[in-house]
């Protein structure tokens, strides 16, 4: 599958990217159903985030994966990885055969981005890296005169991490102008609402507290996601944080909202109600 043409209006282009961004919920829950185990809350609250940047966003090529001028992606919060690798195989990284796989023994695609899969820019899971990887892969841009940018994509329960906040002020130091942070915000982590775990107060506050450009957008909706990443090109001299409102389990009704959907497999019935949900969306 190709990235959306990017000659259509806006709102051509969002209408294209919905549709797609409900195929890759369906094969997000047909890749944790199958492999019996994974994180399907966040991964499909970041589905229309993940979906906008690699059908529309991102300057990448599927067929040279490391080509030296492409953007990078940085999935922080890499327990969400079942939708990176939706995205990875429709863009045509790797065989779509390979989703099947997921957590399997010697599969490229483990519970966790690991580099050797084709399109994984970098390993993450152990949360709070993202950002400072973020930065040294902007800085290493700027030293051989590179124009790419670098996102980073980063949990709102990730963020209680204290090595985000050291990368934040590293980044404002360094005018990383081509380094984007985007915050899922979901509201819900492992163990319950983040506000109750660690409240994170006033995500976008925080962050120009810290020297850095902050818009908030609804992380569902793709005109707003589209024109947010597009403010975000004219700011100069500072990196930009862009906190996307989300919902837990967006587009599978029972998942919505639930923090128990942060890392549990649907039942075979829960499995066929999800996908009947979704294809339903598509009306």
């Amino acid at each position: 599958m190709t990235r959306v043409d990017t000659a259509k209006t806006i709102k051509e282009r969002a209408a294209c990217l919905d549709k797609i961004a409900r195929e890759v919920r369906e094969r997000i829950i047909n890749m944790i159903y199958r492999a019996g185990s994974g994180h399907p809350g966040g991964a499909l609250s970041a589905a229309d985030i993940a979906t906008a940047l690699y059908f529309d966003i991102l300057n990448i090529d599927p067929k040279n994966p490391r080509w030296p001028d492409r953007d990078r992606f940085i999935l922080s919060k890499g327990h969400a990885c079942p939708v990176l690798y939706a995205c990875l195989a429709m863009r045509g990284y790797f065989a779509s055969k390979h989703l099947d796989t997921l957590r399997k023994f010697e599969s490229i695609l483990q519970g966790h981005p690991i580099h050797k899969t084709p399109g994984v820019d970098m390993t993450t899971g152990s949360l709070g890296h993202g950002l400072s990887i973020g930065l040294g892969m902007a800085l290493d841009g700027r030293l051989r005169k590179k124009d790419y940018y670098v996102y980073v994509l980063l949990g709102d329960g990730e963020i209680n991490e204290g090595l985000v906040w050291e990368a934040a002020m590293a980044c404002s130091k360094f005018h990383l102008d081509t380094l984007i942070a985007i915050i899922d915000k979901n509201r819900l982590q492992m163990d319950g609402a983040c506000e109750d775990v660690m409240p994170t107060g006033d995500i976008a506050s925080k962050f120009r507290a810290f020297g850095w450009e902050a818009f908030n957008m609804d992380g569902h909706n793709m005109e707003d996601i589209l024109l947010t990443v597009e403010k975000a090109y004219k700011v100069k001299g500072r990196p930009v944080a862009i906190v996307a409102d989300t919902v837990k389990g967006r587009g599978v009704s029972y998942m919505e909202n639930r923090f128990e959907w942060h890392g549990k497999c649907p039942d075979r019935d829960q499995y066929k109600c999800a996908l009947k949900e979704i294809r339903e969306a598509e009306q």
